[in-house]
């Protein structure tokens, strides 16, 4: 038995306990429809599509867009530990990169072993790329299962201009209130400048160089969101990330424990800004693409939360999941939260650094066992680390290659 699986028990032992027996030992409610099908991508509208862990298939195949500043750091290492677990193949880069050629337009031949014809089934495609479905989809089988998520743009661009400090955007100005200030001098062909203006819409893939005074907003937001529905099957947002979590956990046919994880990739409080409300109207009509996207989403997310899991019982696997996480927090972790960099002593949790932020990563307990240590480095392990050691797994003759090539 897994840590976290054992854990789950003593969680789910206890709530059968106070509360009557509600969950089956996979941690779903019996309310599941039995009609959900067997490796199809299911549709969150239907509830006959709601998982039922006696009928369902865990779905394996995976697109996960990965968006900047949504909390999907957090989000891959989850994929990441599900798929390694289960011994499932990753689209990763090819060669050394550690994203799928980001900023470019998504292209097949960016995934290591697809070209060559050296993998014949990809299981979850998950790192950070430009999204163009005609090509992912030559990668990923029929059946994938879409999905990604999203973030207020007064909280993301907040986090941006902290994270991205250096683009040519940012670089220059004093606070985010003065880059607002100045937006008539923006260039937009400037290196990595498309960070600075609706970066939700430009990871999607469409032309996101659109504020709210153009004559074109409406129609390109509509177009955009058109898109999205009809290429994903699920948006989370990352402001209601333990909801999203359990909504993903219905409509995969996941466990509970399959969604735990440990914030990744987060910033110290000391460099979180207050924003003002005149700056955050600022900010809505700047990234005036990425909000429409975001009203949307965010309404439909609360739909699919209604129609697969219902509020109440939202509520109570949310705080299962939230006493999940309390529990391997004190199993794991040495004080039992996040550290600065600075007093991190594992240089292989170590987060890289950007910007001005603080990026927080765990030092775990000394005195844990062999097997418990593994899965708690699995949980706080950063997407660098973690991406080396997939490509290490599925392409060890490679990797040892390119280890020999770089000089001492």
């Amino acid at each position: 038995m897994t840590l976290t699986a054992h854990l789950l028990y003593e969680t789910f032992t206890f709530t059968s306990q106070s509360q009557g027996p509600q969950r089956n030992s996979s941690g779903f409610s019996s309310r599941h429809s039995d009609t959900a099908r067997r490796g199809v991508p299911p549709d969150p509208n239907s509830v006959a599509d709601v998982p039922n862990t006696a009928t369902c298939h865990p779905q394996s195949h995976i697109v996960f867009l990965k968006t900047h500043k949504t909390a999907s750091s957090t989000v891959l290492n989850i994929l990441y530990r599900y798929g390694e677990s289960r011994n499932l193949t990753f689209a990763l880069p090819v060669g050394q990169a550690m994203h799928l050629f980001y900023p470019k337009l998504f292209e097949s031949h960016f995934v290591e072993g697809f070209s060559s014809g050296r993998v014949k089934e990809f299981h979850i495609m998950c790192n950070h790329m430009r999204f163009r479905k005609a090509e992912v989809a030559k990668v990923m089988p029929e059946d994938t299962f879409y999905f990604s998520i999203i973030r207020h743009p007064v909280t993301m661009i907040e986090s941006s201009f902290s994270y991205f400090k250096g683009i040519p955007a940012f670089f220059n100005s004093r606070s985010l209130e003065d880059f607002l200030d100045n937006t008539n001098n923006f260039k937009d062909s400037a290196p990595w400048n498309f960070l600075a203006h609706n970066n939700l819409a430009f990871d999607f893939g469409f032309d996101h160089n659109v504020t709210a005074d153009a004559d074109d907003h409406e129609d390109k937001a509509k177009r955009a969101v058109a898109a999205i529905e009809r290429d994903f099957h699920l948006i989370l947002v990352s402001e209601y990330f333990d909801e999203s979590m359990i909504l993903l956990k219905h409509v995969l046919c996941w466990s509970l424990e399959d969604v735990v994880s440990f914030k990744l990739n987060s910033r110290s409080n000391r460099t979180l800004h207050q924003i003002s409300p005149n700056t955050a109207e600022k900010i809505k009509r700047w990234d005036a693409l990425d909000w429409s996207l975001y009203l949307h989403f965010n309404a439909t997310f609360w739909q699919k939360v209604d129609s697969v899991v219902g509020r109440e019982q939202m509520k109570s696997e949310v705080s299962q999941l939230r006493e999940l996480q309390d529990k391997l927090a004190n199993t794991c972790l040495k004080g039992g939260g996040a550290v600065d960099p600075s007093q991190m002593k594992d240089a292989g949790l170590m987060p890289a650094q950007s910007g001005t932020a603080v990026i927080q990563g765990y030092n775990l307990k000394p005195d844990l066992d062999s097997q418990t240590r593994t899965q708690c480095q699995r949980l706080t392990t950063p997407e660098v680390q973690y991406t080396q050691r997939l490509k290490s797994l599925q392409f060890p003759v490679q990797q040892k290659q390119v280890k020999r090539m770089v000089p001492p």
